[in-house]
């Protein structure tokens, strides 16, 4: 079965970087567009970056573009999202997902929290 999980969310002040993983299973990695979204306490969850299946597009949220990038590695079925200049807006549950079979499938999530 699918399966996503994340990795890498933490504490980090302001301005700051991390770097979120997922690892994903249970379906062929190379064929599937693959997501990172997140949502903040309170507020709806949201797309921050899409990457195509070999990587040759990606799209972002306006409020991260500059500051994310979404990658993946086919080989290790593996997608990151390197964040920097981080703002305490940015502080969030962030997902990975994709829609296999038109389905949409979440990971359990990681935290990210920017704050002083």
């Amino acid at each position: 079965q699918v399966q996503l999980v994340e990795s890498g969310g933490g504490l980090v002040q302001p301005g700051g970087s991390l770097r979120l993983s997922c690892a994903a299973s249970g379906f062929t990695f190379s064929s599937y567009a693959m997501s990172w979204y997140r949502q903040a306490p309170g507020k709806e969850r949201e797309l921050v970056a899409s990457i195509s299946n070999f990587g040759l597009r990606t799209n972002y949220l306006d409020s991260v573009k500059g500051r994310f990038t979404i990658s993946r590695d086919n080989a290790k079925r593996t997608i990151d999202l390197h964040m920097s200049g981080l703002k305490p807006d940015d502080t969030a549950v962030y997902y990975c997902s994709v829609v296999h079979l038109e389905r949409k499938y979440w990971g359990q999530g990681t935290q990210v929290t920017v704050s002083s």
